[in-house]
């Protein structure tokens, strides 16, 4: 792979922007390859600039889809060309999806464990330190932050928010708000938060007389999760966990059974 090419990939994966790499599997200029970002600026070539052109096209819309690999072939992209039987390989590439869980109880506990076996990089935050035990969790890789401010703690946590799922899953609405308040403004890919309509709402309420934009608002999950009936923390915590995965993927959370039957 080009050495610029290289730098380019790795400095996408540090700032986690996820780009697209479009690669020759066949045809002319085998191992080719160009390197697209979100903005639809790329590095490399795969042999002509017409081909580049609806290339990065191409790249553009499939890193605005959720698919993570698609095969093209070349008359798809470039008709009557040298390239049309060509075949191209398209894929994401992007840091590994990552979880903010604000709150150790039962849920979130619950919700730690069962993400990092689904391959998320978890951050689990509470101002409790008997909460925040390694004998809590088989899974040492759950990285576990003490808050002795909610919001500093957030905000290291989030980052700029780029792959970033937060589960706000905390004992109060104090602590609800201060994580909320926190979170919003880093603007993470999802934003969920636990609690009744009624105090859900109290807490949304006062979000938007801090100045939180109708826009930010209408992200919020809330109440988290899908709905699967629920009752145990755990059956909350894969509900909250489906819901992030939905939304990560582009899914419709609703029966696999539906789309057979139709």
């Amino acid at each position: 792979m080009d050495v610029a090419l290289l730098r380019s990939l790795e400095t996408a994966i540090n700032a986690r922007r996820p780009v697209a790499t479009a690669t020759v599997i066949d045809g002319p200029h085998i191992g080719a390859k160009l390197l697209v970002d979100e903005q639809g600026q790329s590095i490399g070539t795969l042999g002509g600039a017409a081909l580049d052109a609806f290339a990065r096209e191409h790249a553009s819309n499939f890193l605005k889809s959720r698919d993570d690999i698609r095969a093209v072939r070349g008359e798809d992209l470039a008709p009557h060309t040298e390239f049309d039987t060509a075949l191209f390989l398209f894929e994401r590439i992007q840091a590994e999806a990552r979880l903010v869980i604000c709150g150790a109880g039962h849920v979130g506990a619950a919700l730690a464990t069962f993400a990092g076996i689904s391959g998320f990089r978890v951050t689990l935050i509470d101002d409790r330190q008997e909460f925040l035990q390694a004998e809590r969790f088989a899974n040492q890789a759950i990285e576990l932050m003490l808050a002795t401010d909610w919001t500093e703690a957030v905000k290291r946590a989030i980052g700029n928010g780029k792959g970033v799922a937060v589960a706000v899953v905390t004992r109060g609405h104090n602590e609800d708000e201060q994580c909320m308040r926190a979170a919003i403004k880093t603007d993470p890919d999802y934003l969920g938060l636990i609690g009744s309509k009624r105090r859900t709402s109290i807490v949304i309420n006062r979000l938007k007389e801090a100045g939180a934009t109708e826009e930010q608002v209408k992200r919020i999950h809330a109440p988290i999760g899908l709905d699967i009936g629920a009752v145990t923390p755990e059956e909350v915590a894969l509900a909250i966990l489906a819901e992030i995965i939905c939304v990560r993927r582009g899914g419709t959370g609703g029966f696999m059974s539906v789309t057979r039957r139709r």
